[in-house]
């Protein structure tokens, strides 16, 4: 797929964290040395932080599936296999489906199920499964996303695919479980203290304090993104008294390098087990707008906290109730809460082929029917003015053999130039070629 030699794709490499990467290492060092230390534990860790890299190989990359619509699709943009997870949604059910919405943006639908198809390879790869069991999986990831994306045009209705505790099962049911023994005052226990009679966070876990100027510029955002929120959420202004402010360090591996704030609010009562704790972060540049041109696109939001709020809600049914965006000195931030429900598959569970056979199925579902809705009948956006779903089973629904042939080889191409720049990421990093560090 790639035909470079080492030196050359370690240059490579090199150019793309650069321009991906290099105005956040040189605001903070030490955040990507924790994050590429990270990155280096392993091939499928190194996936996982490394979308640009991927966009910058997929870009003038021949696709067969890639027209005028089907690359006009809103896409997740990083869609791995452990971006699927819990959350509590606005009706207030656990619901497990796809999750982490950062990379989100308008593009070809074939990249993110061929991201997803190399990091089941990646997986399957670090379990010692053959080459021939990995291809039978993925193989059952695009059959199950081609039925679902032809069910959700001939009959929408029964095409419903969000796990719930009544219709989940197996390992997807345990998740569900799980997230549900969790509780909101075990993270409040978790991140803040009783004092005076109420509830302040605690110096620990990456908090620390704010100083006078910052803290009024945080809450003056936050006062901002209150206007962003569903009106569902705003009908009682009392919720959204904030009693505490900090700043967050180490956020999250996509996240390093940017600001982070927690902020501590009333929430629904006055008890203090009902407190909400609230997350606001600098919104990242998506990966995979680097390379979509397309001016459009690129006007239709106004910052990238604006970006984030509006993907998640069109690709993510009954979205955080809490979700929503503002701005620090013209910079986009995305707000939502911290929730105590969050739960992510956990694949180290995840071993005998039949049991991740199952799985996979349930995760094309998933992602075939967030393709669909994110369009403007689906989700009242003009950005995507046309059926995406029939767009992609026009795409992809004559051939289905030749479809999952096409996922299949890539899956294995591409997890094996994955394993390869690995080794070379790791080298480049113990021996400071990395510019920044």
């Amino acid at each position: 797929m790639f035909d470079q030699s080492s030196d050359e794709r370690a240059a490579r490499i090199l150019e793309v964290f650069d321009t991906a990467f290099g105005g956040l290492i040189a605001d903070d060092p030490a955040a990507f040395r924790v994050k590429f230390r990270k990155m280096a534990a392993s091939a499928f860790a190194f996936y996982r932080g490394t979308a640009c890299l991927y966009y910058a190989d997929m870009d003038g990359l021949a696709n067969p599936y890639i027209g005028d619509r089907t690359g006009r699709v809103w896409i997740h943009g990083d869609l791995h296999a452990e971006n699927f997870g819990t959350y509590l949604n606005a009706d207030g059910r656990l619901v497990f489906n796809v999750n982490d919405f950062d990379e989100a943006y308008v593009g070809p639908f074939v990249w993110d199920v061929q991201r997803f198809a190399a990091s089941l390879a990646l997986i399957g790869y670090a379990k010692a499964l053959s080459d021939d069991v990995i291809g039978d999986l993925v193989g059952a990831y695009a059959r199950a996303y081609r039925k679902q994306i032809i069910l959700l045009t001939d009959d929408p209705a029964s095409a419903q695919t969000a796990l719930t505790l009544s219709t989940a099962s197996g390992p997807l049911l345990d998740v569900l479980h799980q997230a549900r023994l969790q509780t909101r005052v075990g993270l409040l226990d978790e991140q803040t203290v009783v004092a005076g009679y109420d509830r302040r966070f605690a110096m620990s876990g990456g908090a620390f304090p704010l100083d006078d100027e910052t803290r009024k510029t945080v809450l003056e955002a936050f006062g901002r993104y209150l206007a962003t929120t569903p009106d569902s959420t705003r009908d009682r202004p009392e919720r959204y008294e904030v009693k505490d402010v900090v700043g967050r360090r180490g956020v999250g591996i996509g996240s390093a390098g940017l600001p982070s704030y927690n902020l501590l609010i009333e929430g629904n009562t006055e008890a203090l087990e009902n407190d909400v704790i609230l997350y606001m972060k600098q919104g990242q540049v998506p990966a995979v707008s680097r390379h979509v041109t397309d001016p459009a696109v690129r006007s239709y939001f106004a910052h990238e906290g604006h970006r984030t709020v509006i993907s998640q809600r069109a690709l993510q049914a009954h979205a955080d109730p809490w979700l929503g965006y503002t701005d620090i000195g013209g910079i986009g931030q995305l707000v939502a809460e911290v929730s105590p429900y969050a739960n992510d598959l956990d694949w180290s569970a995840l071993n005998e082929p039949a049991a991740i056979h199952d799985v996979v199925e349930y995760l094309a579902r998933a992602t075939a029917t967030m393709h669909a809705v994110a369009d403007e009948a689906g989700s009242g956006h003009s950005l995507v003015p046309f059926s995406t779903e029939h767009a992609i089973r026009d795409a992809i629904e004559p051939d289905e053999e030749a479809f999952v042939a096409h996922l299949t080889a890539f899956a294995h191409d591409y997890a094996a130039r994955t394993r390869a720049d690995h080794a070379l990421f790791v080298d480049l990093f113990r021996n400071n070629r990395i510019s920044g560090l």
